[in-house]
Protein backbone atom coordinates (compact mmCIF):
# COMPACT_ATOMS: atom_id res chain seq x y z
CA UNK A 1 0.00 0.00 0.00
CA UNK A 2 1.34 3.68 -0.91
CA UNK A 3 2.30 5.81 1.81
CA UNK A 4 1.83 9.49 2.37
CA UNK A 5 4.43 11.83 1.87
CA UNK A 6 5.80 14.63 3.60
CA UNK A 7 2.61 16.54 1.96
CA UNK A 8 0.78 14.36 3.25
CA UNK A 9 -0.71 12.89 0.33
CA UNK A 10 -0.69 9.44 -0.96
CA UNK A 11 1.45 10.01 -4.59
CA UNK A 12 -0.29 8.60 -7.40
CA UNK A 13 0.08 5.42 -8.94
CA UNK A 14 1.05 4.46 -12.55
CA UNK A 15 -1.49 2.71 -14.34
CA UNK A 16 -1.39 -1.24 -14.60
CA UNK A 17 0.35 -2.51 -17.19
CA UNK A 18 -3.17 -4.19 -18.43
CA UNK A 19 -4.26 -0.77 -18.13
CA UNK A 20 -1.27 0.82 -20.59
CA UNK A 21 -2.07 -1.57 -22.98
CA UNK A 22 -5.73 -1.32 -23.02
CA UNK A 23 -4.66 2.61 -24.06
CA UNK A 24 -2.03 1.93 -26.25
CA UNK A 25 -4.30 -0.71 -28.60
CA UNK A 26 -6.84 1.99 -28.67
CA UNK A 27 -4.79 4.96 -29.64
CA UNK A 28 -3.52 2.86 -32.10
CA UNK A 29 -7.54 1.50 -33.10
CA UNK A 30 -8.25 4.68 -32.68
CA UNK A 31 -5.86 6.28 -35.21
CA UNK A 32 -6.29 3.39 -37.93
CA UNK A 33 -10.42 4.65 -37.86
CA UNK A 34 -9.79 8.01 -38.32
CA UNK A 35 -7.38 7.78 -40.99
CA UNK A 36 -9.85 5.55 -42.47
CA UNK A 37 -13.24 7.41 -41.55
CA UNK A 38 -12.19 10.86 -40.19
CA UNK A 39 -12.52 11.96 -35.81
CA UNK A 40 -16.25 11.33 -36.14
CA UNK A 41 -16.14 7.77 -36.51
CA UNK A 42 -18.51 5.44 -34.31
CA UNK A 43 -16.66 4.95 -30.82
CA UNK A 44 -18.30 1.37 -31.65
CA UNK A 45 -16.21 1.17 -34.36
CA UNK A 46 -13.02 1.76 -32.48
CA UNK A 47 -13.78 -0.38 -29.91
CA UNK A 48 -14.24 -3.01 -31.96
CA UNK A 49 -10.99 -2.43 -33.71
CA UNK A 50 -9.44 -2.20 -30.72
CA UNK A 51 -10.52 -5.48 -29.03
CA UNK A 52 -11.91 -3.77 -25.91
CA UNK A 53 -15.73 -3.01 -24.93
CA UNK A 54 -17.23 0.41 -25.32
CA UNK A 55 -16.89 1.08 -20.93
CA UNK A 56 -12.69 0.50 -21.73
CA UNK A 57 -12.87 3.24 -23.90
CA UNK A 58 -15.15 5.49 -21.79
CA UNK A 59 -12.89 4.98 -18.60
CA UNK A 60 -9.63 5.78 -20.58
CA UNK A 61 -11.34 8.96 -22.96
CA UNK A 62 -14.52 10.16 -21.24
CA UNK A 63 -15.29 12.04 -24.37
CA UNK A 64 -14.58 12.18 -27.78
CA UNK A 65 -12.30 15.27 -27.69
CA UNK A 66 -9.92 13.30 -25.29
CA UNK A 67 -9.69 10.67 -27.09
CA UNK A 68 -8.32 12.77 -30.58
CA UNK A 69 -6.49 14.74 -28.41
CA UNK A 70 -4.95 11.66 -27.06
CA UNK A 71 -4.58 9.71 -30.47
CA UNK A 72 -2.63 13.61 -31.93
CA UNK A 73 -0.02 13.20 -28.91
CA UNK A 74 0.62 9.96 -29.56
CA UNK A 75 0.71 10.32 -33.11
CA UNK A 76 3.16 13.02 -32.55
CA UNK A 77 5.01 10.68 -30.54
CA UNK A 78 4.85 7.56 -33.02
CA UNK A 79 6.02 10.31 -35.83
CA UNK A 80 8.70 11.55 -33.67
CA UNK A 81 10.41 8.30 -32.48
CA UNK A 82 10.45 6.91 -36.38
CA UNK A 83 12.69 9.47 -37.44
CA UNK A 84 15.89 8.14 -35.74
CA UNK A 85 15.13 4.33 -36.39
CA UNK A 86 13.87 4.95 -40.16
CA UNK A 87 17.14 6.67 -40.36
CA UNK A 88 19.21 3.92 -38.89
CA UNK A 89 17.53 1.37 -40.80
CA UNK A 90 16.46 2.12 -44.24
CA UNK A 91 18.63 1.14 -47.80
CA UNK A 92 19.36 5.69 -47.49
CA UNK A 93 18.61 8.58 -45.79
CA UNK A 94 16.54 9.82 -48.59
CA UNK A 95 14.19 6.64 -48.31
CA UNK A 96 13.82 7.01 -44.60
CA UNK A 97 13.14 10.65 -45.42
CA UNK A 98 9.71 9.22 -47.76
CA UNK A 99 9.14 6.28 -44.90
CA UNK A 100 8.69 9.47 -42.13
CA UNK A 101 7.04 11.48 -44.67
CA UNK A 102 4.70 8.44 -45.67
CA UNK A 103 3.76 8.73 -41.78
CA UNK A 104 3.40 12.08 -41.25
CA UNK A 105 0.56 12.09 -44.34
CA UNK A 106 -1.15 9.52 -41.80
CA UNK A 107 -0.67 11.50 -39.13
CA UNK A 108 -1.92 14.49 -40.95
CA UNK A 109 -4.76 12.80 -42.70
CA UNK A 110 -5.68 12.06 -38.63
CA UNK A 111 -4.91 15.44 -37.28
CA UNK A 112 -7.10 17.97 -39.48
CA UNK A 113 -10.41 16.38 -38.15
CA UNK A 114 -8.83 18.01 -34.52
CA UNK A 115 -9.70 21.47 -34.51
CA UNK A 116 -13.68 20.43 -35.14
CA UNK A 117 -13.60 18.02 -32.58
CA UNK A 118 -11.82 20.04 -29.99
CA UNK A 119 -14.47 22.93 -30.72
CA UNK A 120 -14.08 26.16 -28.59
CA UNK A 121 -10.77 25.03 -26.51
CA UNK A 122 -8.78 26.95 -29.17
CA UNK A 123 -5.90 27.33 -26.14
CA UNK A 124 -5.20 23.26 -25.72
CA UNK A 125 -4.89 23.50 -29.80
CA UNK A 126 -2.50 25.87 -30.05
CA UNK A 127 -1.06 24.19 -27.50
CA UNK A 128 -1.01 20.93 -29.01
CA UNK A 129 0.51 22.68 -32.14
CA UNK A 130 3.60 23.76 -30.18
CA UNK A 131 4.00 20.45 -28.91
CA UNK A 132 3.68 19.33 -32.86
CA UNK A 133 6.82 21.28 -33.73
CA UNK A 134 8.92 21.00 -30.95
CA UNK A 135 8.49 17.34 -31.40
CA UNK A 136 8.40 17.17 -35.50
CA UNK A 137 10.65 19.83 -36.55
CA UNK A 138 13.92 18.69 -35.35
CA UNK A 139 13.30 15.23 -36.79
CA UNK A 140 12.74 16.58 -40.29
CA UNK A 141 15.42 18.64 -40.12
CA UNK A 142 17.57 15.56 -39.15
CA UNK A 143 16.29 13.60 -41.82
CA UNK A 144 16.92 16.54 -44.50
CA UNK A 145 20.19 17.22 -43.37
CA UNK A 146 21.15 13.33 -43.58
CA UNK A 147 20.05 13.22 -47.04
CA UNK A 148 21.79 15.93 -47.95
CA UNK A 149 24.89 14.90 -46.43
CA UNK A 150 24.43 11.76 -48.62
CA UNK A 151 24.04 13.81 -51.81
CA UNK A 152 20.23 12.92 -52.22
CA UNK A 153 19.02 16.14 -52.08
CA UNK A 154 19.76 19.44 -52.64
CA UNK A 155 20.41 21.54 -49.53
CA UNK A 156 18.70 24.21 -48.56
CA UNK A 157 14.54 22.92 -47.43
CA UNK A 158 13.67 24.24 -43.85
CA UNK A 159 11.75 21.60 -42.56
CA UNK A 160 8.82 23.53 -41.74
CA UNK A 161 8.61 24.54 -45.39
CA UNK A 162 8.45 20.90 -46.19
CA UNK A 163 6.10 20.08 -43.24
CA UNK A 164 4.16 22.39 -44.34
CA UNK A 165 3.55 21.67 -48.02
CA UNK A 166 2.96 18.39 -47.04
CA UNK A 167 0.06 19.49 -45.05
CA UNK A 168 -1.12 21.54 -47.69
CA UNK A 169 -1.04 18.15 -49.88
CA UNK A 170 -2.83 16.73 -47.23
CA UNK A 171 -5.55 19.47 -46.59
CA UNK A 172 -7.91 17.76 -49.68
CA UNK A 173 -8.61 14.61 -47.81
CA UNK A 174 -11.35 16.81 -45.99
CA UNK A 175 -13.67 17.01 -48.95
CA UNK A 176 -12.60 14.13 -51.43
CA UNK A 177 -12.60 10.91 -49.43
CA UNK A 178 -10.99 9.28 -52.61
CA UNK A 179 -8.53 11.40 -53.02
CA UNK A 180 -4.67 9.88 -51.89
CA UNK A 181 -2.19 12.88 -51.17
CA UNK A 182 0.60 10.66 -51.23
CA UNK A 183 0.71 10.86 -55.41
CA UNK A 184 1.14 14.28 -54.89
CA UNK A 185 3.49 14.30 -51.94
CA UNK A 186 5.94 11.70 -53.98
CA UNK A 187 5.97 14.41 -56.95
CA UNK A 188 7.33 17.18 -53.76
CA UNK A 189 9.95 14.53 -52.84
CA UNK A 190 11.24 13.48 -55.95
CA UNK A 191 11.68 17.55 -56.95
CA UNK A 192 13.96 17.09 -53.52
CA UNK A 193 16.35 14.73 -55.25
CA UNK A 194 19.75 15.97 -56.39
CA UNK A 195 20.28 15.85 -60.70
Amino acid sequence: MPTAGQSGKTPPRGKRADAQRNEQALLAAAAAVFVTSGVDAPIRRIAAEAGVGMGTIYRHFPTRSDLVVAVYRHQVDACAEAGPTLLAEADSPFAALRAWVDLFVDFLVTKHGLAKAMQSDGGGFDALHAYFLDRLVPVCARLLDAAVEAGEIEPGTPPQELMRGVGNLCIGRDSDPDYDPRRLVALLLRGLRTG
